[in-house]
Parts: C-alpha cells; structure tokens; sequence
C-alpha cells in the first residue's frame, strides 16, 4: 500500500472506501470483519450491506479472531 492510497481511505468504512485491487477484496473484507468481532465494535446498515456484497463473491473465505478480553 502506497502513502497516498493509506490517506485516501483515512478513517472511511468499507461502505466509503475499497482496495482497488479486486484481489484484495476478500481479504479486507475478512480482516476488517473479524476486527469488528474481536473488539466488539458496531457497524452501520451501509457498512453491513458493503461487507455482505464482498461476502457474496468471496466463497468459502473465513473470519478468524480471538476475542479481546480487558482485564
């Protein structure tokens, strides 16, 4: 990821903002959803309905977390 690209997306969820690379958009989409799981983070309706499309074209990709405890 370039400089430039890292400031395009700057705090923009994925209903805002995507990686140009189609390649790439499984993988966001896991990785950005299994943040959201691990620290109990909400979402808005568009972000969910974003992330659910990216879903549909991804197969048989996988979420993984581990749930952030706070002591």
């Amino acid at each position: 990821m370039t400089a430039h690209s890292n400031r395009s997306k700057a705090d923009q969820d994925p209903a805002e903002w995507l990686p140009l690379a189609p390649d790439a958009l499984c993988r966001y989409r896991a990785e950005w959803t299994a943040t959201k799981l691990c620290c109990g983070l909400a979402g808005d309706e568009a972000e969910r309905h974003r992330l659910l499309d990216i879903a549909a074209g991804c197969g048989g990709t996988d979420v993984q977390f581990t749930l952030s405890t706070s002591t």
